[in-house]
């Protein structure tokens, strides 16, 4: 049952509806026809080797063109540029074959006045009930605007990219000044010891700073040998200065009195007198004398707060060189050093390290490393010389990733074991 207007209804909404119907009834006027020619998009149909069959007058217009000029006379890969075609040969028309449809794919279109017009194009093979292609449709967006926005970000994203690569390059730069820094900070390479074998390794943890870590080993005379390990307080240049001084005073105070204590007590007051106004700087240090013999090395060494030493023993044990009393170096002017004696056999080896050995963070509860669990995992290695536990350590200190977050520095010193006898052959 039809209802009709009551007389209360208001004008005004009859005055809306009636707008309403006639744009309803305007659209409906609107032929097929006109639709297809005038679309907001170019459309056109082509034969299944490209040849252009019908093109809408939008298109037409893009183009340039004349109805004429296209239908029949040329194929969709001729509107393209240089590089459209070159992309539809060898993508596009492949992909459309195997799928029968590609969708929104970005190409360029050779537009009236030799421009180039960027569009995103969608195709469509259109079959017969028997599954055989019989032409391909397609519908091309105008991508301008789009173009012009990606555009714009491109060449944003490019000046931060270009921005980024400045700043990596600055990095680079700096991490390279760094490491020659730090090289000089320590020695090219250890010299070789008769009757001693020597292995040393040294982690950054920051390639952004100078670390304070450091170690050495030279001739005393013809038959002595001095070596030392130690760590300055800080990072940075302040604290690659206090390295090198040191390292100068060590070496200058063994070759006039190689006597460990006393070559401490040196370094004490130079770093004492140095900086006892200010900015305060202080280290902790090993310094020890070898004196190889028939069969085996004596080794005598002090320590200024420093971690001790570690032995490990040819009979699989690993023992620890007690140096309790040593004070740090450079705090106080009668700074007082803990001295220990002990001799190497064949098999032995003499391990040095810094604390960002021990004080790494291990397991789920990120616990100190320590000093009981470097005792059994050097007791745990075969004694195969100073080279291979280095080597061992080296794994173990991979194996602490983010939990090794300090310099560290390893020196090892032993005595070669003798090789093993070959078995006599029996005589027949």
């Amino acid at each position: 049952m039809t209802c009709s207007a009551g007389p209360d209804q208001d004008p005004e909404t009859e005055s809306e509806a009636g707008a309403t119907d006639a744009t309803f009834t305007s659209l409906l006027e609107d032929s097929a026809e006109e639709l297809y020619e005038q679309a907001p998009c170019g459309y056109l149909s082509t034969l299944m080797d490209g040849t252009i069959a019908k093109i809408n007058t939008t298109l037409l217009d893009w183009l340039g063109l004349s109805r004429a000029q296209v239908v029949g006379r040329m194929r969709f890969a001729d509107l393209l540029t240089v590089g459209g075609k070159l992309y539809h040969e060898t993508h596009f028309a492949p992909l459309l074959q195997m799928k029968g449809e590609v969708s929104g794919i970005a190409l360029d279109l050779r537009a009236a006045g030799k421009q180039r017009m960027p569009v995103l194009v969608t195709s469509k093979v259109k079959t017969s009930d028997d599954g055989e292609p019989l032409l391909i449709r397609t519908t091309v967006f105008d991508a301008r605007e789009r173009r012009a926005y990606e555009t714009e970000l491109l060449r944003g994203r490019r000046a931060a990219e270009e921005a980024r690569r400045q700043a990596e390059a600055d990095r680079e730069r700096l991490q390279e000044a760094l490491a020659v820094l730090q090289q000089n900070l320590l020695p090219a390479e250890l010299p070789e010891v008769p009757g001693l074998e020597a292995g040393s390794y040294y982690h950054t943890a920051s390639p952004d700073l100078l670390g304070g870590d450091f170690y050495d080993l030279f001739p005393l005379d013809a038959d002595r040998w001095a070596f030392f390990l130690g760590d300055v307080c800080g990072k940075g240049p302040q604290a690659a200065a206090v390295t090198s001084l040191t390292r100068y005073t060590l070496r200058a105070a063994a070759l006039h009195d190689p006597d460990p204590v006393t070559v401490l007590s040196t370094l004490n007051t130079v770093l004492h007198e140095r900086y006892t106004s200010g900015d305060t700087r202080y280290c902790t240090a090993i310094f020890g004398v070898l004196n190889p013999a028939d069969d085996h090395v004596s080794v005598h060494l002090a320590s200024g707060g420093h971690p001790s030493a570690l032995i490990q023993h040819a009979d699989g044990t690993a023992d620890y060189l007690p140096t309790p009393g040593g004070m740090l170096i450079g705090v106080l002017p009668g700074a007082q050093f803990e001295t220990a004696r002990s001799r190497l056999f064949p098999g032995d080896t003499l391990l040095l390290y810094t604390d960002g050995l021990t004080e790494a963070r291990t397991g789920p509860d990120r616990e100190l490393y320590g000093e009981d669990a470097l005792r059994a995992f050097a007791a745990a290695q075969p004694a195969a010389g100073s080279q291979a536990l280095i080597t061992a350590l080296t794994g173990l200190l991979t194996g602490f990733g983010d939990g090794l977050d300090d310099d560290t520095a390893l020196l090892a010193l032993g005595v070669p074991a003798p090789l093993p006898t070959p078995a006599s052959e029996d005589l027949r």
